[in-house]
């Protein structure tokens, strides 16, 4: 199990830079089921699903594994498991949103709003599969979606290049975003929902005491109860060198996030890149299961004290570069950091 930390000790090939013996990443696009497969050596580690939007309000990579095929995403509400927490339906997998643009709240949408407050959400559309493609150690798989108001209107395009990593104990996804404003001025006003964003399975939370209630920008309030905490281990600790709930709302390079999953020690890990805009990101990482990134809401995250409210014009675009690590064993902030070393060269 600690193979691949005794590998990286000895230099470990960088992500990017396939063997021929490494696992073989197959990416499959199923048209018909709205989903692309990714496997590795015949297994699956994630899928690209894009469900009718009456269901799912965006894309997102669901479910995700580690390398011996442990689940690490939350299964409700698409596959509920036992002892789960039912909180923010919106909440799927691996996804890419934001709660405020002109407006409109991308991040809190999903089945569960109700028809009075739907114009006030907005709709992240799958419209192509443009490239697919499989091999040694990686695979890509490249997509185009809009994102839509109620009325079906587009504001930003989204042309987004995901990478599928795989190696002996050791999963990897990057997610290379660009968004395109398209007929009129796209304002993502500061708040703290996005921007990457990853519900884990409950034991990867940390063990809470307490019951919270949440609220998004538009003053929704979903509670989140007091479950029993039994095998319950997450715990973060971000590049700052801050660890559980005193990650919240704070910037880093990168937040790692480490427990145990069905026996087995697990460090998930989010990376930010230096060419994001508003890098170092502010954390939006909280202790009942959501995992996310958000460089935009510099308002929310400093209590006013500064402000971002980042801006396209017509025609302009934007890239964001994010690396998501799913891996087998508990690592070290040290060894967090090479990997980091490496996204950003």
């Amino acid at each position: 199990m600690q193979k691949v930390w005794l590998l990286l000790g000895l230099g470990l090939p960088a992500l990017g830079h396939a063997q021929a013996s490494a696992p073989r990443v197959e990416v499959i696009a199923h048209e018909a089921d709205r989903r692309v497969d990714v496997l590795v050596d015949g297994k699956p580690f994630t899928a690209y699903i894009y469900p009718n939007a009456t269901t799912l309000k965006k894309p997102t990579l669901y479910p995700l594994r580690t390398a011996s095929g442990k689940l690490v995403t939350r299964g409700w509400p698409l596959e509920p498991r036992p002892g789960e927490r039912v909180d923010h339906p919106h909440h799927v997998g691996l996804w890419f949103t934001y709660s405020d643009v002109n407006g409109l709240d991308f991040w809190n949408n999903s089945d569960a709003i109700p028809p009075a407050r739907a114009p006030k959400m907005g709709t992240i559309v799958h419209r192509a599969v443009r490239r697919t493609e499989g091999g040694a150690g990686q695979g890509m798989l490249e997509v185009t979606a809009e994102w839509v108001d109620h009325g079906g209107t587009a504001l930003l395009r989204e042309d987004t290049r995901f990478v599928f990593h795989a190696a002996d104990g050791m999963r990897g996804v990057d997610r290379i975003t660009t968004l395109t404003a398209l007929g009129v001025p796209v304002t993502f006003t500061d708040e703290k929902d996005g921007l990457l964003g990853l519900r884990v399975a409950r034991t990867l939370e940390q063990p809470s005491n307490t019951a919270e209630v949440f609220t998004d920008a538009n003053g929704h309030a979903t509670t989140v109860p007091l479950l029993n905490n039994d095998g319950v281990t997450g715990r973060y600790k971000s590049s700052e060198g801050l660890e559980g709930d005193s990650v919240w709302g704070t910037r880093g390079r990168w937040t790692m996030l480490s427990g145990v999953v069905d026996g087995e020690p697990v460090t998930l890990a989010m990376l930010d890149h230096p060419r994001n805009v508003g890098f170092p990101t502010f954390w939006h990482a909280r202790g009942y299961g959501l995992f996310a990134a958000n460089p935009l809401g510099r308002k929310a995250f400093t209590n006013g004290k500064e402000q971002l409210n980042f801006r396209l014009a017509p025609g302009e675009s934007t890239t964001f570069r994010h690396r998501v690590l799913i891996l087998s064993g508990t690592a070290t902030p040290q060894q967090i950091e090479t990997y980091y070393r490496d996204f950003t060269r």
